[in-house]
């Protein structure tokens, strides 16, 4: 985990704030998947392109639960990913993308504004998420 930290810190100090606040954002999810008890989590740079903050839980069937994508553009803007059955949308704000995780349907939420209804609305789905893989575990 330590690892982990020291990633997502090191990218983090490349990230000036922007007035959409999705660095901001980006560290709220990241200290909310920090703090969950037995999340295993990953952080995969791709310059220029994505930088990928994965979590999942041991011995879940799925190598994940959630991805928080860093899409790299002016400004960059966040991109949260669920598998499409793990999560429910009741305000229907996020979009389908058929076969976009890892081959599977996704429910992904494009932050390209880092609101505070925003993140709180993805934040609740990262807890539902999290509660669904580890209530199967």
């Amino acid at each position: 985990m330590h690892e982990v930290k020291t990633a997502v810190a090191g990218f983090l100090e490349t990230w000036t704030e922007s007035p959409e606040g999705n660095r901001q954002g980006f560290v709220r999810l990241t200290d909310l998947l920090f703090g969950k008890e037995g999340v295993v989590l990953e952080f995969q740079a791709r310059p220029g392109v994505t930088y990928s903050f994965r979590a999942s839980v041991s011995g879940h069937s799925r190598p994940l639960f959630v991805m928080v994508d860093v899409i790299e553009d002016q400004p960059r803007w966040l991109s949260v990913c669920f598998f499409g059955d793990m999560v429910q949308d009741p305000e229907e704000k996020g979009a389908v993308v058929p076969g976009g995780l890892l081959g599977e349907d996704a429910l992904c939420f494009d932050l390209e504004v880092c609101t505070e209804e925003g993140l709180s609305y993805v934040m609740a789905r990262v807890d539902e998420a999290w509660c669904a893989v580890t209530i199967e575990n």
